[in-house]
């Protein structure tokens, strides 16, 4: 059977993202990898909000250890405009990776189905990334679903996030400030 290794940023994202790829034909499991989710305590609400959509969908899930924090500034810092290609390839590439490691046919990203995000860039970097591990990367773009997904979790009462998630969206979020 097909199966795919999903990248989770989210709950809201993930409801109609792994419903699309199981009606594709596709096993699916996901991946929970986001040291980019600042503070802490943001990352944790948002972590436990995907165990129980997890739980809720009968969608396994696995969680890399630790929160690799560190990781992810030393990607951006300095590159503060370019934020989302370093962040992309830090989420993308780990979940390529452990995609590899676990025998998955293919992996994507809950990312796609965001209007918020640069949709393109997602794709060029899944598209190198797959050259590079030898793992196809599945692209659709479920945009005009992102409404229905949020709506598929709402009667769950899950936690709902204001901001991407970094540091840098949560500054443009709540400011008039642009990060360039």
């Amino acid at each position: 059977m097909k199966s795919v290794l999903i990248h989770c940023c989210c709950a809201h994202c993930t409801a109609y993202t792994a419903n699309y790829w199981r009606q594709q034909g596709y096993e699916v499991s996901a991946l929970w990898y986001n040291p980019n989710i600042h503070p802490y305590t943001e990352h944790q609400q948002r972590l436990e909000a995907m165990k129980s959509l997890a739980q809720e969908m009968n969608l396994p899930l696995t969680v890399t250890n630790g929160y690799d924090m560190i990781t992810y500034f030393r990607q951006v810092v300095g590159h503060e405009s370019q934020r989302c290609r370093y962040c992309f390839r830090l989420r993308l590439s780990k979940t390529a990776e452990t995609a590899r490691q676990m025998d998955f046919s293919a992996f994507t990203t809950t990312l796609l189905i965001s209007p918020h995000q640069k949709h393109d860039l997602i794709k060029e970097i899944g598209n190198q990334l797959a050259e590079e591990t030898g793992i196809a990367f599945l692209y659709a773009d479920p945009r005009k679903h992102y409404s229905e997904s949020r709506h598929l979790t709402k009667p769950l009462n899950l936690y709902r996030q204001q901001y991407c998630g970094c540091l840098y969206s949560e500054l443009e979020r709540y400011t008039n400030i642009v990060i360039e």
